[in-house]
């Protein structure tokens, strides 16, 4: 595609072809999001015999590798849109390489022992985050390179939050059956994740040819070293007080909802009594935020993509909270609180994605182009450390209430004591609706409006 047609694009209406091509990347970020963070620590403590503050620590060091190299590939995808006039190459890297570390990383088995397992399960989760940050900063930069639309935006990233959502369905429900085909949960977890590893790195793949469609890149850019990418990464986080603020909101709503889904199968476990529990709790989260997703996209039409924002928030907090009575009577009525929630999650993962190119859109006109794959490093360094950390949190307090480890062969014979139940259930409860209200703190800063984006562009 010449320059002069993709810049003619932009304000353009979106095609349904890359509209579709881009929402299946979420098979990508939405699979590797969803099973490491809910099946990663189990795996460890419930298979491998790993104490829970130690599974915990490998999840954490993971993340944090992907915190320092996420904004290193964002100024590499920046220089390689310069040079080449695409961000496809990262992508496709990530694509083809992750499904093998991925499958790698539920591959340990128990007879390896807890040190050597430990360390297995490290390098390969390693490299399995290194291939998905290859993919997936350069895949957040896309939507401000394919439309200058405040509308359009909000379009296409509804979309991969539709897509997104089903993810979330297929493999947080779908791993753990995955992991119960064979009656044996050492050749279960390599099952999962060889069949999650192949669908992840498949909507990838699709999802790397939107990069095809974006709009014309900016005639150059300052080739700088790794000490300056990240003095820009932090210099666009300081000059940008609608990034700073959205950023700081997806941060701890990411850790929010980062804890909920470490603590899912805990609670599925130990709390409702049936390890297969997980499924249903990721169908009530799934089937209401599917509905939703339309609704949020409507609503942020009407009042502004950041009302919308605050008021899904808010019905998160609400919701997350009530779960705290499953102190004194768990059941089936959790199911109900996890679908309200899933009805805000819709539009907590809409709305901000659609926010993040509006920011970057505006910093443009200040700072000139050529700095999206800056501010996605950041954002996805951000997420990263957000998911990251809801499993330290959970690690840390099932270690502090006296959480007991098992390998594959101890299940059954392993009881928790009532301490251990109860640090569970303020993981999946208290902890992230504490979050969302400081969230909610950060976003009311978010200045940005309508009129900001699209005012501007006429």
């Amino acid at each position: 595609m010449s320059t002069a047609a993709r810049a003619e694009r932009a304000p353009t209406r979106l095609s349904a072809r890359t509209v579709a091509r881009y929402a299946t990347g979420s098979l990508g970020t939405g699979g590797f999001a969803t099973l490491p963070g809910l099946v990663l620590a189990y795996f460890l403590t419930d298979n491998l015999g790993v104490t829970a503050i130690l599974a915990g620590a490998i999840v954490t060091l993971a993340k944090i590798w992907d915190v320092v190299i996420d904004p290193v590939i964002g100024a590499w995808s920046d220089r390689n849109l310069i040079r080449t006039g695409s961000r496809k190459p990262f992508m496709l890297i990530g694509a083809f390489t992750l499904p093998v570390f991925f499958a790698l990383t539920f591959a340990v088995p128990p007879a390896f022992g807890p040190v050597a397992g430990v360390i297995c399960v490290l390098l390969a989760f390693l490299a399995t985050a290194t291939a998905f940050s290859l993919f997936q900063v350069p895949y957040i930069a896309l939507p401000a390179e394919l439309t200058s639309s405040y509308d359009e935006r909000t379009r296409l990233l509804s979309w991969r939050v539709i897509v997104l959502t089903v993810t979330i369905l297929l493999f947080g429900g779908g791993g753990p059956e995955l992991r119960r085909i064979t009656g044996d949960p050492v050749t279960g977890y390599l099952v999962m994740g060889v069949v999650a590893g192949i669908v992840i790195g498949a909507g990838m793949l699709i999802a790397a040819r939107t990069a095809d469609d974006a709009v014309a890149a900016p005639a150059s850019v300052e080739h700088v070293g790794i000490r300056a990418q990240y003095a820009a990464g932090f210099a666009a986080v300081r000059r940008s007080l609608p990034f700073r603020a959205l950023l700081g909101t997806y941060l701890l709503q990411a850790l929010a909802t980062g804890t909920m889904l470490a603590g899912a199968q805990y609670v599925a476990t130990w709390v409702m009594r049936s390890e297969s529990a997980v499924t249903l709790l990721f169908i009530a989260l799934v089937a209401p935020a599917v509905i939703a997703t339309p609704a949020w996209a409507w609503l942020s039409r009407r009042t502004g993509k950041e009302r919308a924002f605050r008021i899904a928030s808010t019905i998160f907090l609400l919701a997350s909270a009530s779960i705290v009575l499953a102190l004194w009577m768990p059941g089936s009525w959790i199911y109900a609180s996890v679908a309200i929630a899933g009805v805000a999650y819709a539009g907590m993962q809409t709305l901000p994605m659609a926010m993040l190119p509006d920011v970057i859109s505006h910093d443009e006109r200040d700072s000139g182009p050529g700095n999206a794959g800056t501010f996605t490093g950041m954002w996805t360094a951000s997420e990263t450390v957000g998911f990251a950390l809801g499993t330290t949190i959970v690690a840390i307090v099932l270690a502090i209430t006296g959480y007991v480890s098992r390998t594959a062969g101890d299940v059954g014979t392993v009881a928790q004591p009532a301490s251990a139940v109860a640090g569970i259930v303020l993981t999946f409860s208290v902890a992230p609706a504490v979050l969302m209200a400081v969230s909610l703190a950060t976003l009311a800063r978010y200045r940005l409006r309508r009129a900001d984006i699209d005012g501007a562009d006429r």
